[in-house]
């Protein structure tokens, strides 16, 4: 064989090669005895926004501004040729000179020879930067979800062991504990697909598309945050459920007035004070003791860092609602 043909079946094989490692889709850089690179392939360029200059001839290490320069990665990449050892998945987080901070998982493994005494390596990066953002939003979403189904079994207890049985057939009590979960699970739906929610539009809600015609809302624009929606949502829902059974909203002609202001708290604060007034409806007269629904209402308000007063007027049930307005 001629010295020229030896040269061309060399280069060609070289050619081949650098083929092989520039259709890898990964980044890849090819380091010497030195541990320079030899090579590095155009996901490596690419991904690291360099010039191949930037890298052929330089030691691994000191490549970037130092990023591979850590001990550990240092030790485990000098015993990969001598000592026939491989590096699997050594994580590298670092601000990088031109991509900004990134997550890497480092691979390095000696080139395979036919005779066994390669003392070059292939070293290959890769990129798990969203995959960990990713992972970190699962695992975030999951534990807000037992977080919110942790709450909302506790609720559903409260309500199953609150409601009063005395004198009430098992279908009375039935439909009292499905109503009120059925309100319980709305306030869930819109808190779950909503970070805020303006105030109307839970005392809307509440009432229902048939009773809305019933209902008079006055009162500004008022944001409630996602955390304070359930708390709300209920309150307006045991007002509701209560009207529609009893009170105005029970009748055609009934009608309820909701207004709600901005108003100082007493400790200099600003806060919100909402008014639920019926009228037209059935004559009313004062419970002989305060039962679940009441006892919601109120609890629900002191949730929310506030007050409720109920107060049953002959024409109607008048309940004045207040809270901080750093809960809206």
């Amino acid at each position: 064989m001629m010295l020229e043909d030896l040269y061309r079946l060399l280069r060609s094989g070289h050619i081949q090669a650098q083929g092989v490692v520039d259709t890898m889709t990964q980044p890849i850089v090819v380091l010497d005895q030195n541990l320079c690179v030899s090579t590095a392939n155009n996901a490596f360029l690419r991904t690291f926004q360099v010039e191949r200059d930037d890298v052929s001839g330089r030691a691994f290490f000191d490549l970037g501004n130092g990023q591979w320069d850590i001990k550990d990665l240092r030790e485990l990449i000098a015993s990969v040729v001598p000592k026939a050892n491989a590096v699997v998945g050594y994580e590298v987080k670092h601000e990088f000179a031109n991509i900004g901070e990134r997550t890497f998982l480092v691979d390095a493994r000696r080139l395979v020879h036919p005779d066994d005494n390669s003392t070059s390596m292939l070293v290959l990066f890769d990129d798990v930067t969203e995959r960990q953002r990713h992972d970190l939003e699962k695992d975030m979403i999951l534990s807000e979800t037992r977080h919110r189904m942790r709450n909302l079994f506790a609720v559903v207890r409260s309500l199953a062991m609150r409601i009063k049985v005395d004198d009430l057939t098992a279908a009375e009590y039935r439909d009292r504990f499905l109503n009120r979960l059925q309100g319980t699970l709305r306030a869930q739906e819109v808190a779950a697909s909503s970070e805020a929610v303006d105030l109307e539009t839970l005392a809307l809600q509440a009432v229902g598309e048939t009773a809305v015609p019933q209902l008079t809302c006055v009162g500004p624009t008022v944001v409630i945050a996602g955390h304070r929606i359930v708390s709300l949502s209920m309150i307006f829902h045991e007002l509701a459920t209560n009207s529609m059974k009893y009170g105005a909203l029970s009748v055609p002609e009934g009608k309820v007035h909701a207004r709600w202001s901005m108003e100082p708290a007493p400790d200099g604060a600003s806060q919100v004070r909402y008014e639920w007034r019926e009228e037209g409806g059935p004559m009313v007269s004062p419970p002989q003791h305060r039962g679940f629904g009441s006892e919601l209402i109120v609890r629900m308000a002191t949730h929310l860092g506030g007050s409720a007063e109920l107060s049953y007027h002959s024409h109607g049930l008048a309940v004045v609602l207040v809270f901080p307005s750093e809960s809206a």
